[in-house]
């Protein structure tokens, strides 16, 4: 018969074709992951060096701030006379020192009195001999000093007014306040940055006691990392961070001002952006995977149907191609059942939520946005690593409470008002069930309205022996069906360490949860 032949034919080249649409579709998934890991990868480090250039410009901006007292000074100069030059200089000063991080300044006409302006009176004139700067003879010059305590910057200069009158000014800056000042304009930054001289004394660092020491001794900085051969204008290296004690992606770069010969060396965590790449390398791997099973799966499908089906007699040939269609019907309907159990197990609307809400702040708030992928971050880590006794001290889950509601609040804005009051520090070293917190944030979310009009108000508040979580009642007039899982899961931990304490009520208008504390 020629029906059977027709159908190894038929057979052979249907093996073949799938073959080469399974090898061509797997190496096209396999090129165009990696391309997509690439591309991830050359963005992240155009986020490194756009996230470097701002902290430089800010680094800049606020150094060459404090060096704009010579400018001001020759202004003065051009509309004084000999006699209101006096006045106006020591106004001058005072103006300067309304700034919180100058310590004090001086100046003197010729050789004549030294008038300053000290903020800790006869401080500066118990130190009256350093007044008498050793670099006199130069136009300008920048010191750093030790008095006490304190570590100063100092910065002189001479200016001639006439060819009888030499202007002598200096004032001094407390790097202290210089680094608190860095702390409250800067402090959400991604990155870190210090700044040093061409000896490698550090001038600015966020530790405050490296303030003085030699940058050479305690990172892995060499001098030789000064030196920019290219046109780029800074040196980019891979570290590690003496400060956060993890790799970091190093940017060095001269720190352009008059009068100064320093360098800014930024340091952008590498964590950030490998774990940008390490998710995109996941997610390609997956899709690399899911599509090669898919196309194995669906080969042997039509090669067991064809091999039926050369089985088969002629006579039956239309019988069992409306049967086959029948039966992929079926399958693709319980398919789509399974999928949707899975779904429904999965839960996954905090998750399309929170990436919602980050979607939204990408364009709007870009450093809130970078907090709250830092926050969805170490929440799912959080989630993917389970105590093995289902309890966790009360400071961690405070810790990840604070992350969850940070999400919640970005999401919900002012609908939603959070507070954690702290009455009992002795409870903070005590456990409590895993997750019990977030449990009953969601579970507040869930049953209760919120509005800007009417916010939801939740409070959390640490005793010495129990945790209570209470929120006003603003009850929804339908909610989702609720197994009160998160309630039984609760109640048996409990039940396990036998703590008979935990409890729900409502109360005054209050809906009540006691948490107690395991020892």
């Amino acid at each position: 018969m020629k029906f059977p032949i027709k159908n190894t034919i038929s057979r052979r080249t249907f093996l073949i074709t799938s073959l080469i649409v399974i090898v061509i579709t797997t190496v096209a998934v396999f090129i165009l992951s990696n391309l997509i890991t690439q591309i991830t990868e050359k963005s992240n480090e155009e986020i490194a060096q756009r996230s470097f250039l701002k902290k430089y410009e800010v680094l800049q901006q606020e150094f060459g701030r404090l060096l704009e007292q010579k400018k001001n000074v020759q202004e003065v100069l051009k509309i004084s006379n000999d006699q209101n030059i006096i006045n106006n200089l020591t106004v001058l000063n005072a103006i300067q020192l309304s700034n919180p991080v100058i310590l004090c300044n001086w100046f003197q006409i010729n050789n004549g009195t030294i008038y300053t302006n000290d903020t800790e009176k006869g401080s500066f004139q118990k130190h009256l001999n350093l007044l008498v700067d050793p670099s006199d003879k130069d136009e300008n010059s920048s010191i750093l000093l030790k008095q006490g305590d304190t570590l100063i910057w100092r910065n002189y200069f001479k200016i001639k007014k006439d060819d009888a009158t030499t202007i002598r000014y200096g004032y001094d800056i407390d790097l202290k306040k210089l680094h608190d000042y860095f702390a409250l304009i800067d402090g959400n930054a991604p990155n870190y940055a210090f700044v040093f001289d061409q000896n490698g004394t550090c001038i600015f660092h966020p530790e405050a006691e490296k303030n003085g020491k030699n940058i050479f001794d305690f990172t892995s900085l060499n001098p030789s990392d000064t030196l920019i051969t290219n046109k780029s204008g800074f040196n980019e290296t891979v570290a590690l961070s003496e400060y956060l004690q993890l790799d970091v992606i190093r940017f060095v770069k001269p720190l352009k001002l008059e009068g100064i010969n320093w360098y800014v060396c930024i340091n952008f965590p590498k964590m950030i952006a490998d774990e940008n790449v390490n998710k995109v390398k996941q997610h390609a791997s997956a899709i690399y995977l899911i599509t090669t099973f898919i196309l194995v799966f669906i080969f042997y499908l039509f090669n067991r149907a064809n091999r039926k089906e050369y089985l088969e007699k002629e006579a039956l040939v239309s019988d069992k191609n409306n049967l086959l269609l029948e039966n992929e019907k079926v399958h693709k309907e319980n398919a789509l059942i399974q999928l949707q159990q899975l779904k429904e197990q999965i839960n996954p609307h905090f998750l399309f939520n929170t990436l919602n809400s980050l979607y939204m702040l990408i364009d709007v708030d870009a450093p809130k946005a970078k907090k709250f992928t830092l926050n969805l971050s170490k929440i799912y880590r959080y989630l993917i690593d389970p105590p093995q006794e289902n309890i966790v001290p009360l400071s961690d889950e405070l810790s990840f409470i604070e992350q969850y509601i940070f999400l919640q609040m970005t999401r919900f804005n002012q609908e939603l008002q959070f507070s954690i009051e702290i009455d009992d520090d002795s409870g903070l070293i005590k456990n409590i069930p895993y997750l019990s917190l977030q449990i009953c944030i969601e579970n507040v979310i869930k049953h209760n309205l919120a509005t800007i009009e009417s916010p939801l108000k939740s409070r959390i508040i640490v005793k010495k022996d129990a945790v209570f979580i209470i929120n006003n009642l603003q009850k929804k007039t339908s909610v989702e069906q609720s197994n009160n899982f998160g309630l039984k899961y609760l109640q048996s931990i409990y039940n396990y360490y036998s703590k008979k304490d935990f409890k729900t009520f409502e109360e005054n208008g209050e809906f009540v949860c006691i948490l107690p504390l395991i020892d």
